[in-house]
């Protein structure tokens, strides 16, 4: 199929006829917004903010094991405190969605400046815990301040990263992310077994605040310029008019008292970028994700109860190195699926001589369908009827190996989905699919041991691995019927439009291939 590229003639006064080929115009536009940092400069704030998306998940995960020392220390119970557990979820949801939105407003950078000494003081006054209630307040203020790390982060990425290049980035950042609680449970484990939880959590301070220096000083701020909120206020300024509201619609001038709120922070709804699941194919998304991740948290929760009694294993740093496949397949899983998901896009891009399709990035992730329920089902069936200790934990831990290629394989190509189609909005998007899903994880979480002590863990995997490919079934859903259910959802404004409606010449998409 060939495009031609569409002209517009302007007459002077019959005298002077000027020919400009718009589309290129808006292609060559648009990828100067991506180009505004070196290669180098964007591999050095990729680094960065992954480095920050490793903490959320590498907070909660030290936290896991030192539940016992942290229950005799308290003169409490395991169960009271493993409480603390659930506020930490519900923290960092209500800071993802926080930060996300006033990311959007203000900016990257200032919001990582701003949520950053919360998770400072918050781990050093953890630290010091002397009670349950002060315990749980401060978890919940310690996970809120780690929570731009992954929404924000994305965003970032979205930032400065072109459709074409998007899924590798997001790969090597997911890379990172789910590194985090690979070797959480190890740390946290050998923290509670030879040394002490708060030494722990005054550790996670101090690295904190050189992460924060460090972001104060080489971070540049990403957002593509007049997107944000605060640029449409000022622009609305030069116009006469006062700060727009959160959605940037200008408010007319009201005198003095609106000069006054023109000088006041703005107030957004946290709970605004839920809304934008409404669109069917983030929700869809959404529960693939939600399903596939589940059967990470049936292996990896009740590990200590499976292979822990089964094969007599009680110190708690060798119960956190069984973690460690799961973080190596997830290390190698997430940059495979982004590089691979940026091949299918430029790929079907070029088939269909230069229209993108957003959903084509979802392909790369059907390749995971063959390992995880088959994953699932063989962890089932080792931990029920292989009674001989090195063959039964030899194929538990290949089998965490290559449910954690496959789990990334899966998650990473829709992350980066919800940046293609959420362009405008990438941060708050990330945000509503980790929030909305991390609260559903949280109560299904809690049934998995009870689970496990019923039916045991042959049912228990089996329904995860069917559970999966329904997940699965959600996401070749999307891809089959992607352009109907963002047209029902009506967020095609949102969506990165140039890059859809951009023709790309052949030698465009070789070089991009390449």
């Amino acid at each position: 199929m060939t495009v031609d590229d569409p002209t517009t003639t302007l007459q002077n006064g019959g005298d002077i006829e000027e020919t400009t080929p718009l589309l290129l115009s808006q292609r060559v536009q648009h990828e100067l917004v991506y180009d505004r940092f070196s290669s180098r400069q964007k591999k050095w704030i990729v680094a960065m903010v992954s480095f920050c998306g490793i903490i959320p998940l590498f907070l909660g995960g030290t936290f896991i094991p030192c539940i016992p020392q942290i229950s005799k220390d308290l003169n409490t119970t395991g169960p009271v405190v493993s409480m603390a557990v659930s506020v930490s979820i519900f923290g960092a949801s209500m800071g993802g969605l926080t930060a996300s939105s006033y990311s959007t407003y203000y900016g990257r950078k200032p919001i990582y400046l701003t949520f950053l000494p919360l998770l400072i003081l918050g781990s050093l006054v953890v630290a010091g815990a002397r009670t349950v209630p002060e315990l749980m307040i401060w978890r919940f203020i310690q996970a809120f301040g780690t929570s731009p790390g992954f929404s924000v982060g994305a965003g970032v990425i979205g930032d400065i990263y072109k459709v074409e290049e998007r899924g590798t980035a997001m790969g090597i950042f997911y890379s990172a992310v789910l590194l985090g609680p690979a070797i959480a449970p190890f740390i946290g484990g050998f923290a509670a077994h030879y040394s002490s939880w708060r030494i722990l959590q005054a550790v996670i301070g101090l690295v904190a605040l050189l992460v924060f220096f460090i972001l104060a000083v080489f971070l540049p701020e990403t957002s593509h310029r007049g997107e944000r909120g605060v640029d449409k206020a000022n622009l609305a300024k030069r116009k006469g008019k006062t700060t727009p509201n959160s959605d940037g619609d200008e408010i007319e001038k009201g005198g003095w008292g609106a000069r006054v709120k023109d000088k006041l922070p703005v107030l957004l709804n946290p709970f605004a970028p839920l809304w934008l699941l409404k669109s069917p194919n983030l929700l869809f998304v959404c529960f693939a994700g939600l399903f596939v991740l589940l059967t990470d948290y049936v292996l990896l929760v009740p590990i200590a109860y499976t292979i822990g009694e089964k094969y007599g294993i009680s110190n708690e740093a060798i119960i956190g190195a069984c973690f460690l496949p799961a973080g190596l397949g997830n290390m190698i899983g997430a940059p495979l699926a982004g590089r691979l998901s940026d091949w299918i896009v430029v790929r079907y891009r070029r088939k269909r001589g230069g229209v993108w399709y957003p959903e084509d990035r979802l392909r790369a992730a059907l390749y995971a369908i063959p390992l995880v329920p088959t994953s699932m089902f063989i962890t089932g069936i080792s931990t029920t009827y292989i009674a001989d200790r090195t063959w039964g934990l030899a194929v538990f831990l290949t089998c965490l190996f290559v449910n954690g290629i496959g789990v990334d394989i899966m998650l990473t190509p829709p992350t980066t989905y919800i940046v293609d189609v959420m362009q405008k909005r990438s941060a708050e998007g990330t945000a509503a699919n980790n929030s909305f899903r991390s609260v559903i994880m949280g109560c299904l979480v809690a049934g998995i041991l009870p689970m496990i002590d019923t039916f045991g863990p042959l049912v228990t995997n089996v329904v995860s691995g069917l559970l999966s490919l329904v997940g699965f079934g959600f996401l070749w859903v999307t891809i089959r019927y992607g352009e109907q259910l963002r047209a029902w959802g009506k967020v095609g404004d949102l969506t990165d439009e140039e890059a859809i409606s951009a023709p790309s010449s052949p030698t465009q998409d070789a070089a991009d291939a390449t």
